[in-house]
């Protein structure tokens, strides 16, 4: 097993030299003439870069001091996503570099073509005049010209889409309403809201001030109740108990209610669920309660079994009223088909991020039934947020945060 694990690490360790390496060649090497300031400046941005990443990662998962967390991570994480799209914008320059070649080269035939304007020679004509400049620009410098043309182009799109992303995520999540009939659901529970927030991902890059905006958030659409379904945290509750205090404000009448993801598996589930029902929310764990119109049951997240939490469906919901409606907390969509089996009326999840990064999405749609929004199997439906925060890059591309009021309705209103 820890052969394999090297044989990997070495296989993404070789790909990363590459990439970069390939990087710098065309936006460093190719756009300038020689060893100088601005080729020495660009080779230091292409290593330190990487070198950053790997460490905000290892200094993350390794559970380092969590002031040199928070000092490698912004850069760290801004730079795995900036790789992400300076690849995808490289492959496109690739595409686009022979049509540009192709314009310079005719625009610079066109010019040789061009007639000198006419003079009136005094004295000796010269024996071997001196061409117009536009007659002297040779194959390298159009070259060069290219090179620097695309590459402009190539670093333009990746910051631009990178820091397009990452405003999108400080700025705060946007609030999505949805209307889920249920069949069983009675009247009297017709239009019943639940403010569904995921996958918030508190850590050593958004913090309180951004744990402040999503309970603002929440709290600004007066709901009935709160679900949080996983993924709160990416870090102990020592070093992120203070960015989690603001959870504590949440406010609707029906409660707070919360349920493990994965990445409380990470950071110290036991704890979370302590400090969580500290702030006031109510963890449930395998467990059900009984609002006056509908069962609302939990699960731990799939990650629990490794530590024997794992999720327990017949404990959550065995023993229950078949004839009253029941929605379901489950961090992870994959869930779902225990759900049908227990014929749960609703279940509402997060761990997807919609993909977080494009083309992400298509990853998340392999790994996942639905990977974002309401879908149906069977008399089951499931509802999938995109979560409110982000994992690594606190940046999000073609999959913008959000938090999700869903409203119910009854088929008997």
């Amino acid at each position: 097993m820890v052969v394999v694990f090297v044989l990997v690490a070495l296989a993404v360790l070789a790909a990363l030299v590459a990439l970069h390496w390939y990087a710098w060649r065309r936006l460093v090497r190719d756009t300038t003439r020689g060893p100088g300031l601005a080729r020495r400046t660009g080779t230091a941005v292409l290593v330190a870069g990487p070198v950053l990443m790997v460490a905000a990662l290892v200094a993350e998962r390794a559970g380092a001091p969590f002031w040199l967390q928070r000092v490698l991570g912004w850069p760290g994480f801004l730079w795995m996503a900036l790789t992400l799209y300076l690849l995808l914008a490289l492959v496109a320059g690739e595409l686009v570099r022979p049509l540009v070649r192709r314009l310079v080269e005719r625009g610079a035939r066109a010019e040789e073509r061009a007639p000198l304007p006419a003079t009136v020679p005094v004295g000796p004509a010269p024996a071997d005049p001196e061409p117009a400049p536009s007659q002297v620009q040779s194959a390298p410098s159009r070259r060069l010209f290219v090179s620097r043309v695309v590459g402009g182009a190539v670093a333009a799109a990746a910051v631009g889409t990178v820091g397009y992303g990452t405003y999108g995520v400080l700025r705060g999540p946007a609030v999505k309403r949805v209307t889920v009939p249920l069949a069983k659901l009675p009247r009297a529970a017709h239009g019943f809201r639940i403010a569904v927030v995921s996958d918030i991902h508190l850590g050593p890059v958004l913090g309180r001030g951004f744990a402040q905006k999503v309970v603002d958030t929440i709290n600004s659409t007066q709901p009935d109740l709160i679900a949080v379904v996983g993924d709160l945290v990416d870090g102990s509750v020592k070093d992120l108990g203070p960015a989690a205090a603001p959870l504590s404000r949440l406010k609707a009448r029906h409660g707070s209610y919360f349920v493990t993801g994965n990445h409380e598996y990470f950071s110290g589930a036991d704890q979370w669920v302590e400090e969580v029902r500290r702030l006031g929310l109510h963890p449930l764990e395998n467990a059900r309660t009984e609002l006056p119109a509908f069962d609302l049951a939990g699960v731990n997240d799939l990650a629990g079994e490794s530590e024997g939490e794992g999720p327990d469906f017949t404990k959550a919901l065995g023993d229950r009223d078949t004839s009253r409606t029941v929605v379901l907390l489950a961090h992870q969509p994959l869930q779902i088909h225990e759900a049908v089996r227990h014929h749960v009326d609703l279940q509402l999840s997060g761990h997807t991020h919609g993909g977080q990064l494009w083309p992400g999405n298509f990853v998340a749609a392999a790994a996942n039934p639905t990977v974002a929004g309401l879908d149906r199997y069977g008399d089951t439906q499931l509802y999938v947020s995109r979560g409110a925060g982000a994992w690594g890059p606190p940046t999000r591309v073609g999959a913008p945060s959000d938090i999700t009021v869903i409203e119910l309705a009854s088929r008997q209103a």
